[in-house]
């Protein structure tokens, strides 16, 4: 009797919703690509003359400096998802809804594949030098590392969209900034073995 009981009530209990906080592995995640997409992104603008920051490609394509410019621009606009994400209500569905997402930012955003135009907001004006892009990535990268390294937020409960990956929650945004960083670490890189960079 107490059996069947206990069936019975199992099997009225919903199932136990995930943790929407990070776990150790995905703290760690992204810590590692934090620290990476730092150590990288730095050494390429580190040390570079005022002709190799400016020196463009193509008149269509972006010199040294204004991939700089659009990744400052970039993260803080990531983080700020984040936040958004951490701000907004709870997403009954967050995780069939972002189910898989992040095994695709690993695999599309760092290695570079494919090619998307970026949102105005996110266009390089060349209005940084290189003191200037360096000062304001240092800023906001201590602020996000010390969210990554701390936060038991709840942060994959809340949702806001991309417009190439659609729904993506607060963890898949702050993963998002080191994967993208390291992505555009790699154009600096063609930029610099394109034929006629100044030496």
């Amino acid at each position: 009797m107490n059996r069947l009981l206990l069936i019975s009530l199992l099997s009225s209990c919903p199932l136990l919703a995930a943790d929407a906080a990070m776990t150790a592995q995905e703290r760690a995640d992204a810590v590692k690509w934090l620290e990476e997409s730092r150590t990288e992104f730095l050494a390429a603008i580190t040390g570079l003359s005022e002709q190799q920051w400016k020196w463009k490609p193509a008149p269509d394509r972006w010199s040294v400096g204004e991939v700089a410019e659009h990744i400052v621009l970039a993260e803080a606009g990531q983080f700020a998802n984040v936040n958004k994400a951490l701000s907004s209500a709870p997403d009954p569905d967050w995780e069939a809804k972002t189910k898989g997402k992040t095994e695709r930012l690993v695999a599309v955003l760092a290695p570079r594949l494919g090619r998307v135009q970026a949102a105005e907001e996110l266009v390089p004006k060349g209005g940084m030098n290189q003191a200037e892009a360096k000062e304001r990535f240092l800023r906001q990268r201590a602020e996000i590392v010390k969210f990554a390294t701390e936060s038991n937020a709840p942060l994959k409960q809340g949702i806001v969209e991309n417009a190439f990956f659609g729904p993506l929650n607060g963890y898949h945004w702050l993963i998002y900034i080191p994967l993208h960083t390291m992505r555009h670490d790699k154009q600096i890189a063609e930029v610099k073995a394109t034929t006629g960079y100044p030496k």
